[in-house]
C-alpha cells in the first residue's frame, strides 16, 4: 500500500470513528451546550472539517468553493490569524445549521480530501497538515463524550448514551498500591525521532531528575472515599489557597458526577447511567486541587511531568482506552510478575495509559528551545503556555492510537469534566 493511499485509509478511520460516537445521539442530543468550557457535539463534528477545509482544501486546490463560507466564522475555534470567531460560550445557540446539514458538510469534506489523498499529489507540507488535523479530530473524539456526559448529567433523567457490560465490572481483588522506585540521574524527555508528536512534545532535552518512587496504580474511588470520609473537602490545611476558594464558591464535596448521599452505597452518574461507585475503580473527575488535597492527606504528592514521563517512557502505551466502548475507568488488574518481590527489584507499574488522565504539578510551559511553528497553525498549543497544569497518560475516553509516552495534555486546575484522576509520588527517603 502506497504512503498516499495509507494516509487516506487513516483519514476515513479517523472520520468514521467521530460518526460512530454521534450515531447514537438525536438532534436534540447534538445540540446544547451545557457549559462555557463544553461545545455541543454538531460543533465538534463541524469544526473537525473546518479544519480540513480551512488548512487542507483551501491550500490546495486554487479557487476553492467552501462549503458555505459562513462556517469560516461559525466553526473556528481559537485561530485568530484566520479571522473572527463566533464567541465560544454561545456555540450551544447555534440551532442552525442544524445536524443534517452538518452531515452533508462532512460529507462534501471528505469526498474532497478522498480525491487529494489518493491521486498522489499533496504535498508533504500539507500531508502533514492532514496528520495534524485527524489528531486534532481525535482529541475532539474525546471531547465529544467527556462534553456530552456533562450535558446529559444536567438531566434529572439521568439517561445513558451506553449501555453497561456486565464483563467490566470491578474484580474482587484489589491490585496493592506499590512504589516504583526511581534513582536519581540525568535523564532525556520530549519527543525525538519518527512518528507524530504535537509541537509542545519537544524539542528533547536533558532534565535533572531527584530520587522519587510513583505508586504502582492510581489512586482508586475507595482511596477517596477515605478521604472525603475524613473531613477532606472541610480541611482548609490541605488545600492551596485557590482549591480552597474553588472547593467553598462550587460547594465540592466529592468528585464531580458522585450523587449527594441520602443513605445507602455512594452512587455517581456515568455515561451507562446512575451506577454504584465501585471501590476499586481509579477515581475521576477531580480537579488538580482534589488531586493535591488528596496527595497531602495521604502524606505523598503528586508527580512532575519528568518524573512520569520517565518511568512511562519504559513501557508501551497500552491500556483502557476509548475503543473499549465502555468510556468508564477500569480497575488495576493484579499482577505479580516473578521475583517483583525480591528484595531491590521494581513492582510492575499499571495503568500509566489509559483509563485516566494523571494530573501531575508541573506548569503547562514551553520545553528549552521551543518555538511555536510559523502561521495559522502555530496557535495551536503555543499560545496556552500558561496558568495550566500538565497531565499524562489518556483516559478512557483517548483513541488508543492517540497516545504516547510524550503527551502533554493541559488543563486550567479547577476542570473537573474530563476523565482526571491521580497517581502518588514521593520523595525516596
Amino acid at each position: 500500500m502506497t504512503e498516499s493511499h495509507t494516509l487516506a485509509k487513516r483519514y476515513q478511520q479517523v472520520r468514521a470513528a467521530t460518526e460512530r460516537l454521534s450515531a447514537p445521539l438525536a438532534p436534540e442530543d447534538q445540540t446544547p451546550q451545557s457549559m462555557a468550557d463544553a461545545s455541543p457535539v454538531k460543533w465538534h463534528r463541524a469544526h473537525t472539517t473546518w479544519f480540513f477545509e480551512t488548512f487542507v482544501l483551501d491550500r490546495a486546490q486554487p479557487g476553492y468553493m467552501p462549503f458555505d463560507p459562513a462556517y469560516r466564522m461559525l466553526f473556528n475555534s481559537y485561530y485568530n490569524t484566520v479571522g473572527a470567531q463566533h464567541a465560544r460560550p454561545e456555540r450551544g445557540l447555534l440551532t442552525r445549521p442544524g445536524v443534517d446539514e452538518i452531515s452533508r458538510y462532512r460529507a462534501q469534506v471528505d469526498e474532497q480530501m478522498s480525491f487529494l489523498l489518493t491521486d498522489g499529489a499533496l504535498g508533504d507540507e500539507l500531508r502533514a497538515v492532514v496528520e495534524l488535523g485527524l489528531h486534532h479530530e481525535q482529541q475532539h473524539q474525546e471531547l465529544i463524550v467527556t462534553d456530552l456526559k456533562h450535558l446529559l448529567s444536567q438531566n434529572p433523567l439521568h439517561p445513558a448514551y451506553c449501555p453497561h457490560k456486565p464483563e467490566t465490572l470491578a474484580p474482587v481483588v484489589e491490585a496493592p498500591l506499590r512504589w516504583a522506585r526511581v534513582e536519581p540521574g540525568l535523564r532525556r524527555i520530549g519527543h525525538a525521532g519518527a512518528g507524530f508528536a504535537f509541537d509542545n512534545e519537544g524539542p528533547a532535552h536533558n532534565c535533572y531528575v531527584h530520587g522519587f518512587a510513583l505508586a504502582t496504580r492510581p489512586v482508586t474511588n475507595g482511596e477517596y472515599l477515605e478521604f472525603i470520609q475524613d473531613g477532606g473537602y472541610q480541611r482548609a490545611d490541605l488545600w492551596l489557597a485557590d482549591g480552597w476558594l474553588a472547593v467553598n464558591e462550587g460547594g465540592w464535596q466529592a468528585p464531580l458526577y458522585w450523587l449527594a448521599q441520602d443513605g445507602g452505597e455512594r452512587r455517581q452518574f456515568t455515561l451507562s447511567g446512575v451506577r454504584a461507585v465501585e471501590p476499586l475503580e481509579p477515581v475521576t473527575h477531580l480537579s488538580a486541587y482534589e488531586a493535591d488535597a488528596y496527595a497531602r492527606w495521604a502524606g505523598a504528592r503528586l508527580p512532575t511531568e519528568m518524573e512520569w514521563e520517565v518511568v512511562a517512557t519504559a513501557r508501551p502505551p497500552e491500556g483502557h482506552f476509548a475503543e473499549t466502548a465502555r468510556l468508564h475507568p477500569a480497575p488495576a488488574p493484579v499482577v505479580t510478575e516473578a521475583g517483583d518481590e525480591a528484595p531491590g527489584s521494581t513492582p510492575p507499574v499499571l495503568q500509566l495509559f489509559g483509563d485516566v488522565w494523571e494530573w501531575t504539578s508541573s506548569a503547562y510551559a514551553a520545553y528549552p528551545g521551543y518555538r511555536a511553528p510559523a502561521g495559522a497553525l502555530g496557535e495551536y498549543n503555543g499560545k496556552f503556555m500558561a496558568n495550566q497544569l500538565v497531565l499524562r497518560g489518556g483516559s478512557c475516553a483517548t483513541p488508543a492510537g492517540h497516545i504516547r509516552a510524550t503527551y502533554r495534555n493541559f488543563f486550567y486546575p479547577s476542570a473537573r469534566w474530563q476523565f482526571t484522576g491521580l497517581r502518588l509520588a514521593r520523595d525516596l527517603r
